[in-house]
């Protein structure tokens, strides 16, 4: 009830699909026009990860997705997955994948060995993907390219249910 800069979630409450950042993207909150560190006040807009991330969700034929943030201002918790109940949930990063399992009583060992495995948990199937802006480093060292990996994301979101 207190904060006052939180930066809201975006897209479809219906969607399948709910893609969980780690937090909003950096900026300063006592700047008079910021709005979530990009100005939008809204997850996943920013240039440089929110495009990231959306091309690769289009491109795995997972749109239309809802976006979040596990942290939605410094701090908050993620009480979105009630509302939306979405059939998939696509944690982008160590630190979201952690926020989703914590949020769902799971434990999590070994973030790496678990990118693109899927998950059930009590608010749907978790599937950890690599955050936007480390995949240049994370894509060659889990040996795969970005078509390998996103082949396999399509993959795993089909198995989940969501592909056509």
């Amino acid at each position: 009830d207190s904060r006052e800069r939180i930066v809201w979630g975006v897209g479809t409450t219906d969607a399948e699909v709910v893609v969980v950042g780690e937090a909003p993207a950096a900026g300063d909150p006592e700047a008079a026009r910021w709005q979530g560190g990009n100005l939008t006040g809204k997850a996943y807009t920013s240039r440089a990860s929110g495009r990231a991330v959306r091309a690769l969700i289009a491109d795995a034929g997972a749109d239309p997705a809802y976006y979040t943030n596990a942290v939605k201002c410094h701090p908050e918790g993620n009480r979105e997955l009630r509302s939306v109940d979405p059939d998939v949930i696509l944690p982008t990063g160590k630190h979201a994948t952690l926020s989703v399992f914590a949020l769902a009583d799971e434990s999590l060992d070994g973030f790496l060995d678990s990118v693109l495995e899927p998950r059930e948990t009590a608010y749907g199937t978790v599937i950890p993907l690599l955050h936007p802006s480390y995949q240049a480093v994370w894509l060659a060292r889990l040996d795969h390219t970005r078509e390998s990996y996103l082949a396999e994301l399509r993959a795993v979101l089909e198995t989940a249910g969501t592909g056509d």
